[in-house]
């Protein structure tokens, strides 16, 4: 038996929402609540307990169908021995800080740590990809990579710009005097049971009649005859646009502009990308009224899960003041 341990830790999504499966840009950043897998290497099963959890994971090596795991949790654990296929088990348990079901990427977290707690060797960008696909498998949902990536390559002190065509990776320095709050709205989130599938096919169907989002353009975006399909591009469109002007916001130090941005990013998830819900809404807006508050929005998928707020050093919130962190390490 081979002793390990493996760490890495959530994403908060600063800007940049429903882009990254459409090659667009998103600008996460790594946290410093994580989730760690320990145990000994060794046997045919991945055998895995969580204090969080009732269940034990077991999976077995030639696991087939990692979405038909019980208990659900274990599916995400399913999913990475499924894709990486590692020669020998683990024998361990889980802990975390990270919230589920609040959108801060516990699945993502927990996906890069069992694997590099199973052996995956390769670089961050590989790490990442392996697990977007476990967590496809594992979930039945088509996501795109952000949460795999910002988990596996975060930057102590900086947000990461993702360009998700070209796959570069250019940290963005957090500037000095301001905290990242994170809040949840008290909606918990699955995005199995929400129109996440539905939201990626529909733009999909845009790509069918305009080309790439990714090289879109707004005047692309309102010519499309169908108004559903149009909303849908424009909120694509224009957050790519913005996710570009908040980073060299923020690396400049121009913190005057980051709330109108966050605004105007919260309103097309809204209205045109329609992913927010009125209890997030009524979050999001009380936030931003907050003195001391630079700028607030939904942060990750929507349907719930939680707000991110980028307020002056010091200003009363609630919700979990998060740091941004390195990515994830095996030991």
């Amino acid at each position: 038996m081979t002793p390990v341990r493996a760490r890495a830790p959530g994403r908060v999504n600063l800007i940049g929402d429903h882009t990254d499966y459409s090659g667009g840009l998103v600008l996460p950043m790594a946290i410093d609540l994580e989730t760690v897998v320990s145990g000994d290497r060794g046997g045919e099963v991945v055998s895995l307990e969580s204090g969080d959890e009732k269940r034990r994971a077991e999976v077995p090596l030639d696991v087939e169908d990692p979405g038909a795991v019980e208990p659900r949790w274990a599916r995400y654990v399913a999913g990475v021995v499924a894709m990486l296929r590692p020669p020998a088990g683990l024998r361990g348990e889980v802990v975390t800080t990270l919230p589920v079901g609040a959108g801060l990427s516990s699945s993502a977290a927990l996906e890069v740590a069992v694997a590099l707690a199973l052996g995956f060797v390769g670089t961050t960008l590989e790490l990442a990809r392996m697990c977007q696909a476990a967590e496809q498998v594992a979930s039945g949902v088509p996501c795109g990579i952000m949460d795999q990536l910002a988990s596996a390559a975060g930057v102590e002190g900086h947000a990461l710009r993702i360009d998700c065509t070209t796959m570069a990776v250019d940290p963005v320095p957090l500037p000095e005097g301001v905290d990242v709050v994170v809040v949840h709205s008290g909606l918990p989130r699955n995005l199995g049971g929400t129109a996440y599938g539905e939201r990626r096919r529909e733009c999909s169907a845009v790509e069918e009649r305009i080309g790439p989002l990714r090289d879109a353009t707004v005047e692309d975006a309102e010519g499309l005859d169908d108004l559903v399909l149009r909303r849908r591009a424009r909120h694509v469109v224009t957050e790519n646009e913005r996710v570009g002007r908040f980073a060299a916001a923020l690396a400049g130090g121009r913190l005057d502009e980051l709330g109108p941005l966050m605004a105007a990013s919260h309103a097309s998830l809204r209205d045109d990308f329609e992913v927010s819900t009125p209890v997030l809404d009524e979050l999001v807006a009380r936030l931003q009224s907050t003195p001391g508050v630079l700028g607030a929005r939904l942060t990750g998928a929507g349907f719930g899960g939680c707000a991110v707020a980028i307020a002056r050093s010091g200003t009363e919130l609630p919700g979990w003041r998060v740091r941004a962190a390195a990515g994830a390490s095996v030991s």
